[in-house]
């Protein structure tokens, strides 16, 4: 077996159970991409079930976001204590559930019963299984965060690439929902036993140890997190405006055919997954500042793209480009939030993963209150702006030795 040199200094072997552990973090990470890219590609077809305007859209699209941050902050709490392991068992198929519930509601009340659940289950999956990749990554010793995110992707690809077909199938939504759902339920299930355990996750698993981390958790400080907090929060600006409304933004903007409406969000996955393929090793490169700078840099120019896009081409090319940019920015948060919480308990991620829902509601908020004022195209320039905004941020992604 070839020897390692990690990231954070020392020779490191990952051992089977290292890469199994791992493996089974990959499985966790491509069914929340196929869950979430299964609900969001349909969000034109939601609005077009239950006749929604754009002011109705939006208040419903920032429920998501308002509970998973709940969900996210109870998840970090309950790791620190009991591990992630056990959260993501019971979270996961819970959201899976939810989408296929919200496929079949048959009014708003009880679609938004069925958010409601989808956003506790997307809060606790996604600070969970970030969690289990910081611990991945310290068990390897060098970056392996992208990978994980990689999948994610991939998986959000699959899912538009069927919604597309079962769109022009001309597939209801809830037996289009239940068949992306089924097998992601069953490989979150399988994939839940041979995640990282407690005792793996917790770098001092005593029960002292763990005692003074949950006395002190309130303690933690903010300052180091901060910039990758407030990047957090640009970057899923700019996430939103294309999850939430890049298949209006087709549907009412471009105008264009059924099949083609959730290749906004396809396209934007696309490119995602195929920078984050070699993303680690770009990062073992060049170092995360810069790879954070510049994709900050080629967002902002698909963002403009997207504003400024007079056909259906360029503006699929927008959408690609800003997801290359965008791709980095996420899973070197999640990276730098694990190197400044050395003890593994999860309470930086967690912080860190609840400002992707602060940029999620700000985005929904912001980004459909211009559309509703003005229309969709002038309203991709707030998230523009502020994927400009990280290039300043990126020196906070400074790598620091455990």
């Amino acid at each position: 077996m070839p020897l390692m040199f990690g990231m954070y200094g020392g020779i490191v072997a990952p051992s089977p159970r290292d890469r199994q552990a791992r493996l089974a973090t990959f499985a966790v990470f491509f069914v929340q991409g196929l869950t979430f890219a299964t609900l969001l590609t349909q969000v034109a077809a939601l609005q077009g079930k239950h006749r929604l305007d754009e002011g109705e859209l939006t208040l419903l699209l920032l429920v998501v976001p308002v509970i998973a941050g709940v969900g996210s902050v109870l998840a970090g709490t309950l790791a620190a204590r009991y591990g992630s392991r056990w959260i993501l068992r019971a979270v996961q198929p819970l959201a899976c559930v939810a989408v296929a519930l919200c496929g079949f509601a048959p009014n708003v009340p009880l679609l938004i019963g069925s958010l409601v659940l989808f956003g506790i289950g997307l809060g606790g999956v996604d600070a969970g299984m970030n969690m289990q990749g910081t611990t991945v990554e310290r068990r390897y010793a060098r970056p392996v965060m992208t990978s994980f995110h990689a999948l994610w992707s991939a998986a959000a690809v699959i899912g538009a690439g069927w919604a597309s077909v079962a769109a022009d199938a001309g597939l209801d939504l809830g037996p289009t929902f239940t068949a992306a759902m089924i097998p992601g339920i069953a490989i979150s299930l399988v994939a839940s036993r041979w995640l990282c355990t407690p005792a793996e996750e917790h770098v001092e698993p005593t029960l002292e140890s763990t005692a003074a981390t949950v006395e002190t958790a309130g303690r933690f400080p903010w300052g180091p997190i901060l910039p990758l907090c407030l990047a957090m929060a640009f970057l899923y600006v700019g996430d939103a405006s294309i999850s939430n409304f890049g298949s209006v933004y087709f549907d009412k903007i471009m105008l264009s055919e059924a099949w083609l409406v959730p290749w906004a969000l396809g396209a934007y996955q696309a490119a995602t997954f195929l920078v984050r393929v070699g993303g680690d090793v770009a990062v073992r490169r060049f170092g995360p500042v810069a790879i954070v700078r510049a994709g900050a840099a080629v967002a902002t120019l698909g963002f403009l793209a997207i504003v400024t896009a007079p056909g259906e081409a360029l503006a699929i090319a927008g959408f690609a480009l800003t997801g290359v940019g965008l791709s980095v920015i996420a899973p070197q948060s999640f990276s730098a939030a694990g190197r400044l919480d050395p003890a593994g308990t999860g309470i930086a991620i967690a912080r860190v993963n609840m400002f992707n829902y602060v940029g999620f509601i700000v985005g929904a908020a912001l980004v459909g209150g211009i559309a509703d004022a003005a229309d969709m195209r002038v309203a991709f320039i707030a998230p523009l702006v502020l994927a400009a905004a990280i290039v300043f941020l990126a020196r906070g992604f400074a790598a620091r030795p455990r």
